[in-house]
């Protein structure tokens, strides 16, 4: 074959010289725009802002996630057993992020965290055999 013939060869990976792109042309013309955000950087901002809230008797000024983490705290507190959940298995997400062991201080904290963390676990490889 021919040099010629190979350059101007059409196929698979292989376009028509008419129909590939030319230098600076994008394959995606009306792709994502520069600057366009995901749901992490939204989700981030909005947690960010600032509310009032009511704190017993006054009004404190807290981000958007300190007072979903005060409500979901109270809610546990208050006998929640979802909310109590949600919170030990963030505990024990963080936990598990932490590279020292100095981030639970008390004996007993860590005998919970460690027995719910072994509960979930449970529960979690008793739902894959069913």
């Amino acid at each position: 074959m021919s040099e010629d013939y190979e350059a101007d060869a059409v196929g698979y990976k292989h376009p028509p010289r008419a129909n590939q792109f030319r230098p600076g042309q994008s394959g995606n013309p009306s792709g994502r725009p520069k600057g366009a955000r995901n749901f992490r950087s939204e989700l981030r901002e909005e947690l960010s802002e600032v509310v009032t809230v009511r704190d017993g008797e006054r009004e404190i000024q807290v981000s958007k996630q300190r007072a979903l983490i005060k409500s979901l705290v109270a809610a546990a507190i208050e006998g929640n057993q979802r909310a109590a959940a949600s919170v030990l298995a963030i505990c024990v997400r963080m936990l598990a992020d932490a590279d020292d062991d100095e981030a639970i201080d008390s004996v007993e904290d860590r005998d919970i965290v460690e027995a719910f963390s072994k509960r979930t676990k449970r529960a979690a490889a008793a739902g894959a055999k069913s």
